[in-house]
């Protein structure tokens, strides 16, 4: 993330008159915020820093399990990403499942995975398939944390952007925490769209129905005079 800052201060909103933002930014410098989305109460755990290496994700993922001591067990829903399954984390899943650590048996990627989804741990992994992080639920509260702090976030300085987003994050689970109810059944996402954007898919050759418009098509939406292609002339 960006901590941008307006050169000049923005402008509420007044009776008839929108607010006005500065379209300029100073760049302040980057963090990098790791989350865990609790899904029984909707409650993030996030740790924020200058880097997301695997070392950074090894030590999110004990900070996490150290807020449930007397859990049974705990399955965690991750993306692809090359330090969720880094040999660190590895590491630090074997010291809180109890059980013997041996790097040389987890040299490559497969191993590592393999040990970090093995279903007899009290710590088990589920990396969602390729392309589909979506389905994790943290990315709706990802969604939500744009929207509300970083989309017209106006920050003085790094350490002030350091302190809002840790306050939101304090207030947003002391008051705006709730577990997300599913909705998606699995039906294609094509369906769900405006018809607009449907015709467009349509026409790039992406949905079930073919490239070529239909009849009722070509009569409610003419193309226009300077997408018709002119007959030649002899």
């Amino acid at each position: 993330m960006q901590a941008l800052g307006r050169p000049h201060p923005t402008r509420p909103a007044r009776p008839g008159c929108p607010a006005r933002r500065e379209h300029d930014s100073i760049r302040h410098g980057t963090r990098a915020l790791i989350g865990s989305f609790v899904v029984a109460t909707g409650e993030v755990i996030g740790d924020l820093g200058p880097t997301r290496t695997s070392a950074d994700f090894a030590a999110h993922l004990r900070h996490v399990a150290g807020q449930f001591p007397g859990i049974s067990g705990c399955d965690w829903i991750v993306d692809n990403l090359n330090t969720h399954w880094s040999l660190d984390a590895c590491r630090v899943m074997a010291e809180l499942c109890a059980v013997p650590f041996v790097a040389a048996e987890l040299g490559t990627g497969r191993q590592r995975r393999a040990f970090l989804t093995d279903p007899t741990h009290k710590h088990v992994f589920h990396f969602t398939p390729t392309h589909g992080s979506w389905l994790n639920q943290v990315e709706l509260w990802f969604s939500v944390f744009t929207r509300r702090f970083l989309k017209r976030g106006d920050f003085a300085s790094m350490a002030d952007f350091e302190a809002r987003l840790l306050e939101f994050l304090a207030d947003y689970n002391r008051s705006h925490a709730h577990p997300y109810r599913w909705t998606y059944d699995g039906t294609p996402l094509v369906r769900g769209i405006p018809f607009c954007q449907a015709r467009r898919e349509q026409q790039r050759g992406r949905a079930w129905f073919g490239p070529r418009p239909q009849r009722f098509q070509r009569d409610l939406y003419p193309p226009r005079p300077y997408q018709r292609r002119l007959k030649p002339t002899g």
